[in-house]
């Protein structure tokens, strides 16, 4: 297990890119290595067992359990994150004597939402991020920080504040590279993330 590496569990949907690469932007500004079902595309690897791989890899889990809503095509909810949530503190709980040192962190829209869907998660601490992405970053940088005991994490603040400069300066970015932001791949993301932090941070 690489205690650099941070999972990733979250909506892989249009409407939450921007929370997506704030994610992404806190977790390598912190220091860290950020890992989702996103980060190989190989056609033969079984989906399941590449996420299994992940979070066996993976100290630190970010968990985002917010998108509940019903898919307009089929009229039924997306159950990937609960899914992958559930694998990680099975890790934790139902590992090895390294496994049981993970740490996760949960965000939900609302305070208390989760209870209407996910209610056996009662007892844990969920953190609510109300849609707001400064929100959302201050918690994860908050998070890493105390989970971590790493004093090089920077405030919450500090870090909104440059990814939304980076965000002005991406079209700018892909501009340059003749690219369109419907070309981004994760690769890229975190390509043109390392790039500015290295020119600007």
């Amino acid at each position: 297990m690489n205690s650099e590496d941070v999972f990733i569990n979250c909506p892989f949907s249009d409407d939450y890119d921007s929370y997506f690469k704030a994610i992404l932007f806190t977790v390598i500004r912190s220091g860290f290595n950020p890992r989702c079902a996103r980060e190989d595309d190989d056609g033969g690897d079984v989906r399941f067992e590449k996420i299994c791989r992940i979070i066996e890899d993976c100290k630190y889990g970010i968990h985002d359990i917010s998108k509940t809503e019903l898919d307009a095509a089929s009229g039924l909810p997306r159950f990937n994150m609960p899914l992958e949530l559930g694998l990680f503190l099975g890790a934790r709980k139902y590992g090895d004597a390294e496994q049981i040192l993970k740490k996760t962190i949960i965000f939900d829209r609302d305070p208390h939402r989760y209870q209407q869907f996910m209610s056996d998660i009662s007892g844990q601490d969920i953190h609510a991020h109300n849609n707001d992405i400064p929100q959302l970053i201050i918690g994860v940088a908050a998070w890493l920080r105390r989970a971590s005991k790493r004093k090089t994490v920077p405030g919450g603040t500090a870090i909104a504040d440059e990814y939304a400069v980076f965000m002005q300066n991406l079209p700018i970015m892909l501009a340059a590279r003749q690219m369109q932001p419907e070309d981004l791949t994760y690769d890229d993301d975190i390509t043109f993330i390392a790039e500015w932090l290295v020119k600007n941070a």
